[in-house]
């Protein structure tokens, strides 16, 4: 009988202990990828380079990666050591940590949205405008090149806005 009150407390305590702590997804069980394309984007919106990311109960997804790094896809994009945003179906908001280069001034990327995948269209909103882009552009993940090896031609203004 003791045994038995003994395991029963040990029992609600570890329920209590695991469902006290929010949930979270990791790359252990998914890939970064994956998760993008189930939630309606598509899996190019972040690098190969993903080294680990959480994804909460309430939308919140942080990503994080080895350093900052460089990619193209119709411009120049500058991830940051840690991306953190609000996903939904559809959509990145509160975007953190993602610039994209605009005529030789670096803006940060706010908002991601795929407001209707049949048009081929998604939405970059770069504080100072909206950006239209191909969906083609995003399908595959890019690779990422370290920030000190990529070639800087222009002066870097980061702007926060």
């Amino acid at each position: 009988m003791a045994f038995l009150k003994l395991f029963t407390t040990l029992f609600s305590f570890s329920l209590s202990l695991l469902f006290s702590f929010p949930f979270s997804l990791s790359s252990s069980s998914s890939s970064i990828h994956d998760l993008l394309r189930s939630k309606g984007l598509p899996a190019g919106l972040l690098p190969e380079e993903v080294k680990s990311y959480t994804f909460s109960e309430d939308g919140r997804l942080e990503v994080f990666l080895d350093a900052p790094c460089l990619t193209m896809y119709e411009n120049r994009v500058l991830f940051e050591r840690e991306v953190t945003a609000n996903l939904t179906y559809g959509s990145l908001i509160g975007v953190e940590g993602l610039q994209q280069e605009e005529l030789f001034l670096w803006l940060p990327v706010k908002d991601i949205i795929v407001n209707d995948p049949s048009s081929g269209l998604i939405l970059f909103d770069i504080g100072l405008a909206y950006k239209q882009l191909s969906l083609s552009l995003f399908e595959d993940p890019p690779h990422c090149k370290p920030q000190g090896k990529f070639n800087h031609t222009c002066f870097l203004l980061l702007m926060t806005m």
